[in-house]
């Protein structure tokens, strides 16, 4: 998509703090954290959300996962323990159509959440 933010990211069009990229998926820092670690973790395949999702994507998102976990290590949060957050839709408060997880942590998050 050539108006996507995100996409713009993954091929380096537009400057962002990368922390991880390889041939599924690109992470990078949230310009408006709400924690310590807050990452992106995003499909380099333009998704616009999870209601777009097909079958023959089931290992990309299991590797979006895999790639947070990796990430809270590499971040220091594995241990005390870290937020894993998809929006979708307006009311889901998905700002950015383009299917992306935040890595949350390095503070306790609240509860309840909403």
């Amino acid at each position: 998509m050539s108006d996507c933010v995100f996409c713009k990211i993954i091929a380096s069009e537009i400057p962002g703090d990368k922390v991880h990229q390889d041939e599924q998926v690109t992470a990078f820092r949230d310009i408006h954290p709400v924690a310590p670690t807050h990452i992106l973790i995003v499909p380099n395949k333009h998704i616009a959300s999870i209601n777009e999702l097909t079958s023959e994507d089931e290992a990309l998102v299991g590797h979006l996962f895999t790639t947070a976990r990796t990430l809270a290590e590499r971040e220091g949060i594995a241990e005390s323990g870290y937020r894993l957050i998809i929006n979708v839709g307006p009311h889901g408060g998905q700002v950015v159509y383009h299917l992306h997880l935040h890595l949350i942590g390095g503070k306790k998050m609240r509860y309840p959440m909403g």
